[in-house]
């Protein structure tokens, strides 16, 4: 007999509503919401005063397996993300290899299957190199193709520096293309300027200023010019300008939109001001901004112009972020925490459960075309998370799961904790404890 969990008298926030019912996990699946007498054979989780969210699917991720192992890999940061209340994740193509052939694709699915707790999706990578055989390959299976973090291998990586590039990919490629929107010719000019004044010693609160806002905004505004020009699906990766909030539409539904952006955490909690407390640990690229960039996507998140939120979750070790502006690499591990800032959003008054889990959990499945996840719904994959709104704990040293053993949000208070974590129906974590017996699934893209 498969495993089942009657969850009873939960607060369920599913498709922009609340409500107090019982849930019944049979298997895999959802079997059936609503009023259900429980049964001598089902396990009974108390939900009176919690609440019950879909798993958080998490659209951009960077695990570092394989290649870069010592950073993080598909098990720990799977972990941390099961812990996080995130059951699923979409992970980029800058490991090592790069992943830009099919092959190397294959091969990442085959590896997330021995090692993923959580659920996997991993997307192709284009460059100038491949460019003409990704066009020619069949890619209706998948999720995304995407440039993002390949400009750390290859100057000239970033698609939205290649008009010519761009314009060729528009044209031949109908599938979802997610890229890393920044304009590389202003931000380069803008380093020689700062060199010249602070030689190597650059100090960390300049790079909002070097990858300013106007490399960001060109780069976007001409790269949804060109995606419109050819009816282009075009997904702009983790927005850091309110500015470029207003490039996008809120006017039609999700599922009918060619051109989607998202907002990663990170641009939501912090602002310049915190270099000065934590220097190159908060160094992302697209930087941190103003207190203004802040409250602008904010603002667009909560009126449908941002789509998504994110995590762009890129852990590197200490060493490797304490270095001088320069060597310092750019990315900091949040899986864990995504879900909890935004809980504390809540508690502030901020922003609606309901909001939350569209754009954290039904608009993730919406844009990547996931089949049966995303959402609280009979017959649906069980990805679920128990949360508890009142229990107050603080990210420290030792209860971070991530491999490289640090966070941006340590010393932060959090009033919100995620208490049960279910993919696909195995409880993969519950109280703090891990059942890793199980792993998770591959996305499936629905047919259209």
């Amino acid at each position: 007999m498969s495993q089942a969990y009657l969850i009873q008298q939960v607060s369920l926030v599913n498709e922009g509503e609340i409500q107090v019912t019982d849930v019944l996990i049979v298997g895999e699946r959802i079997q059936k919401i609503g009023s259900i007498p429980a049964q001598a054979h089902y396990q009974l989780i108390d939900g009176h005063g919690k609440y019950l969210l879909p798993g958080v699917i998490d659209g951009q991720v960077h695990f570092r397996d394989p290649g870069l192992t010592h950073k993080a890999d598909l098990t720990s940061e799977s972990k941390a993300a099961i812990a996080g209340g995130v059951t699923s994740f979409i992970e980029m193509p800058n490991t090592r290899p790069n992943t830009l052939t099919l092959e190397l694709w294959a091969d990442k699915y085959q590896l997330a299957a021995q090692k993923s707790l959580a659920n996997y999706g991993f997307l192709l990578g284009i460059t100038a190199d491949n460019l003409d055989e990704v066009i020619q390959w069949d890619t209706s299976k998948h999720l995304a193709i995407t440039d993002d973090g390949l400009y750390f291998t290859g100057k000239g990586n970033i698609l939205a520096d290649q008009p010519a590039m761009l314009e060729k990919l528009f044209a031949a490629h109908k599938g979802l293309i997610a890229i890393h929107s920044e304009k590389e010719e202003i931000i380069e000019k803008n380093e020689e300027l700062f060199r010249e004044q602070y030689g190597e010693n650059v100090p960390i609160e300049c790079h909002p200023l070097i990858r300013s806002e106007q490399a960001c905004y060109e780069a976007t505004e001409r790269a949804i010019g060109l995606a419109e020009k050819h009816g282009a699906r075009l997904h702009i990766l983790h927005l850091s300008t309110a500015k470029e909030t207003d490039l996008f539409r809120n006017d039609i539904p999700l599922a009918d939109k060619n051109i989607t952006t998202e907002v990663s955490v990170h641009h939501l909690w912090f602002t310049d001001q915190d270099y000065a407390r934590l220097g190159t640990l908060i160094k992302w690229n697209p930087a941190i901004k103003t207190q203004k960039d802040k409250d602008g996507l904010l603002a667009a998140l909560l009126d449908d112009r941002i789509d998504l939120i994110t995590t762009d979750h890129a852990p590197h070790t200490l060493e490797e972020k304490q270095k001088p502006y320069f060597q310092s690499m750019s990315g900091a591990p949040l899986v864990q925490h995504s879900l909890n800032c935004l809980l504390e959003f809540y508690a502030q008054g901020k922003i609606s459960l309901e909001k939350i889990v569209e754009k954290m959990c039904h608009n993730p499945a919406i844009l990547y075309r996931i089949k049966q996840r995303g959402y609280i719904r009979e017959g649906y994959f069980a990805d679920l998370t128990l949360v508890d709104l009142n229990s107050e704990w603080t990210v420290s040293k030792e209860n971070i799961l991530y491999k490289c053993g640090w966070s941006p949000l340590e010393g932060t208070t959090f009033h919100s904790q995620v208490l049960k974590t279910w993919v696909n129906g195995h409880l993969a974590y519950a109280d703090g404890v891990f059942h890793e017996e199980v792993k998770g699934k591959a996305l499936e893209v629905q047919s259209n």
